[in-house]
């Protein structure tokens, strides 16, 4: 009963108010003279610093669904779990140089989303709507699994009910709460409440770290039970190691969910609200302070199972909700006061990340949707109102699949989206360095690539939920006629048969002298930086047609 955890709700309702009030304040915070703007509204106007902008990013990769899941997976299966920790590790230097390039051919030109890169720098409407739509059908399950987080806090709170609406209504608040004051604050409200969000975590996390292994009796005891549960379970990949069977599967998913990280509309928008190349380069330095905190937070999944935590039943009957076990493991070994702020946390935690990923999906949608093939002459405050509503319809859209689609499935919708946004690789981060791709190679790279991905998706059954497709990212290697029991990644066999794809119709297109599309950007457009007379201020670029140079 919620009455039994009223200290906890009073906590987590009171520090989730703070943030919402500064959510609304965020909008007089570097307030510029007119907020009716995608630059301004979208982007922050584009001048946050080194501090604002590794809070920024760093609040947008590293999720509720982080906070919950990487510690409910090592619960439930081992070491599988810590894919995640050398995936983050491993991103920073691979998008170093790349978003730095990003970055200044972005703010030469203007551009809000990777598709607009896209669209300038092949030619090409249709790759860029194809970009655009990849990566909004990526990101909003991503939005969804926000809400995974604070279902979790809120079920071991006992606030919950027996009917849908009971049951999801706080739910249904809290992302009116976040709709609201993004409408009016934009990508300003996320940065500044990311300050209170992770200040938050790192206290709560490595207050555990010490605190829980001295209860607990060490990380011997820790590792010695988590060992035992392993052992005794009938699934022969879980453990505290990794088995030869799931090596392979263990080491393409990490280097494939790197790959995608900074795919993500989201990891970009963060990336294009920064000031100048240095603050980039300087924050890919620094984020992997942030994979240290989840290389512990991810050991708080076998704190649980030495704790002895039971996880709480699931949204199936017979089932339990695994993403429940760290919301529980703090009730139980904490005080209440203390455990309202870690739900406090956990539920802050979801509100930054869904709050930059449905300003991301919405620049897409009004960038390369609205204005490419529905009002081409729409103003800059036509297309600022347009991103603004597009939000809230994807905020919708979010909690629609939270409150119809069990929790579990999306879940798993989570590592489809890895698949999806894996396909724009060879357009987004290729391009940046290489016009050697036709525009309709790319295309049909992408068609191949996004088609093998969801066939295998597809063929991937799930014995936990009893769900025969759609049910994980590892694939068997036998269904391919290989003779062993391993699995490998989708994400990543799919992008390879994308670039494949797309290598052997560029050559058929070029040998067939089909138009390929003029390159709008110049080389020196890849080195702009801060104060360089090329960069255009937004108000001068909508009334003036910038000169480029063709690349040499």
């Amino acid at each position: 009963m919620w009455r039994d955890h009223l200290t906890e709700i009073i906590i987590f309702t009171l520090l989730f108010l703070l943030v919402s009030v500064m959510g609304f304040v965020a909008a007089r915070w570097r307030a510029p003279k007119d907020m009716a703007h995608l630059d301004e509204w979208g982007l922050g106007g584009r001048s946050f610093g080194g501090w604002i902008t590794w809070f920024l990013v760093g609040g947008d990769l590293y999720t509720a669904y982080t906070f919950v899941a990487v510690p409910a997976l090592l619960f439930g299966a081992g070491a599988a779990g810590f894919f995640a920790v050398p995936y983050t590790v491993i991103i920073y230097p691979l998008v170093f140089l790349l978003l730095v390039r990003l970055w200044s051919v972005s703010h030469r030109h203007g551009f809000v989303t990777p598709a607009d890169f896209v669209r300038q720098r092949f030619g090409s409407p249709t790759l860029a709507l194809i970009i655009a739509i990849t990566g909004i059908a990526a990101t909003m399950p991503y939005i969804a699994l926000q809400l995974v987080g604070i279902e979790a806090v809120l079920k071991t709170m006992g606030v919950t009910g027996e009917s849908t609406l009971a049951r999801h209504l706080p739910i249904i608040v809290a992302f009116a709460i976040l709709a609201a004051y993004t409408y009016q604050s934009g990508l300003r409200a996320p940065a500044l409440i990311a300050f209170v969000k992770d200040t938050l975590i790192y206290i709560v996390i490595l207050v555990a770290v010490i605190y829980l292994p001295y209860k607990l009796g060490g990380w011997g005891e820790i590792f010695d039970a988590a060992d035992a549960k392993f052992d005794a379970s009938p699934a022969p990949g879980d453990g505290i190691l990794l088995n030869q069977n799931n090596q392979l599967q263990y080491i393409t998913l990490a280097l494939g969910s790197a790959l995608a990280l900074f795919l993500y509309p989201h990891s970009i928008t963060g990336v294009l609200a920064s000031k100048n190349r240095d603050v980039i380069k300087r924050n890919m330095s620094a984020l992997p302070a942030y994979s240290l905190l989840l290389g512990l937070i991810a050991l708080l999944g076998y704190m649980a199972i030495a704790a002895g935590v039971t996880p709480l039943p699931g949204a199936t009957e017979g089932s339990v909700d695994n993403n429940t076990v760290v919301p529980l493991l703090f009730e139980q070994q904490f005080p209440s006061w203390f455990a309202g702020i870690a739900f406090a946390a956990i539920g802050i935690g979801a509100l930054v990340p869904a709050a930059i990923m449905s300003i991301a999906a919405a620049n897409l949608f009004t960038r390369n949707i609205y204005k490419e093939y529905l009002k081409r002459d729409a103003s800059a405050a036509q297309e600022a109102n347009v991103s603004k509503i597009a939000s809230l319809v994807v905020k919708v859209g979010a909690v629609a699949c939270i409150v119809f689609l069990d929790p579990q499935f999306s879940i798993d919708l989570q590592l489809i989206g890895g698949v999806i946004i894996l396909q724009t690789l060879p357009a987004v981060a290729l391009g940046l360095y290489t016009r050697w791709f036709h525009r309709g190679g790319l295309i049909v790279g992408w068609i191949a690539g996004m088609g093998l991905g969801m066939w295998m998706l597809y063929q991937i059954p799930n014995p936990a939920t009893k769900r025969e497709h759609f049910g994980g990212s590892a694939f068997a290697l036998e269904k391919f006629g290989f003779d062993t029991p391993k699995t490998i990644y989708v994400g990543l066999v799919a992008v390879a048969v994308n670039l494949l794809v797309a290598v052997i119709f560029t050559l058929i297109l070029r040998a067939a002298k089909v138009a390929e599309g003029e390159d709008g950007t110049a080389r020196d457009d890849y080195f702009a930086d801060e104060g360089d007379a090329r960069i255009v201020p937004a108000q001068r670029r909508e009334t003036e047609q910038v000169p480029t140079e063709p690349v040499a």
